[in-house]
């Protein structure tokens, strides 16, 4: 995962006016906490930001240079990860940002999605379980995802959280009994057909009852 750098700028203005404000001139309130410092009220550059996050997901490490700041002793850069996103409900617009700030060489603790790869074994039917893992890892070297082949794989085959594949000196959080992946036998054109015979024939069942009881 590269490390993005933005421009950020403090915040002084607090409430839900001052939030408007600052969203009307195309930035983000956020705030920055971690490492037992006190929260820092910023703003982002709204397009940016929402580009990072399309284009390198939200785990993305972020390289915050805080306009103002004149000399590295008063946190004019940080590291941070984008811990949560709040988005308008009806509008979809950024609302707010909350960022973790994050040291070289230290671990997080992060989903990461898990990509699918490869065709199973003819007829059978491939169930996606669970379509993140949360792993440990150090917060320069975040995966963007991991990938589990299911090439060849024939029916019966269960892939639990403990066989996906992960990075070097990444270790796994989730639970690793957890299922990702399921293949099944495909259901035959027979069988579907017979589902739908059974459950037809209920419904022509029941409205006779139906009509008896009315009759």
């Amino acid at each position: 995962m590269s490390e993005v750098r933005l421009t950020v700028e403090p915040r002084t203005e607090f409430g839900k006016g001052a939030a408007r404000r600052t969203r009307r001139a195309g930035k983000i309130p956020a705030v920055l906490y971690g490492h037992g410092a006190d929260p820092r009220h910023l703003s982002l550059p709204a397009v940016e930001f929402a580009r990072v996050i399309r284009d390198n997901g939200q785990n993305a490490v972020l390289t915050l240079d805080v306009a103002g700041a004149k000399e590295k002793a008063e946190k004019g850069t940080e590291l941070a990860l984008t811990k949560t996103i709040t988005v308008h409900p009806l509008k979809n617009y950024i609302e707010h940002v909350d960022l973790l700030v994050v040291k070289r060489g230290e671990k997080v603790t992060v989903d990461i999605p898990v990509v699918l790869t490869g065709n199973p074994a003819p007829g059978t039917l491939v169930h996606h379980e669970l379509d993140h893992v949360q792993i440990e890892v150090e917060a320069l070297h975040i995966p963007e995802q991991v990938e589990v082949s299911v090439e060849g794989a024939e029916a019966g085959t269960q892939i639990l959280a403990a066989q996906v594949p992960l990075p070097p000196g990444a270790e796994l959080t989730t639970d690793p009994e957890y299922l990702v992946v399921g293949v099944n036998e495909a259901p035959t054109e027979e069988s579907m057909e017979a589902d739908v015979d059974t459950e037809g024939a209920g419904v022509v069942e029941d409205k006779a009852e139906g009509e008896s009881a009315a009759e």
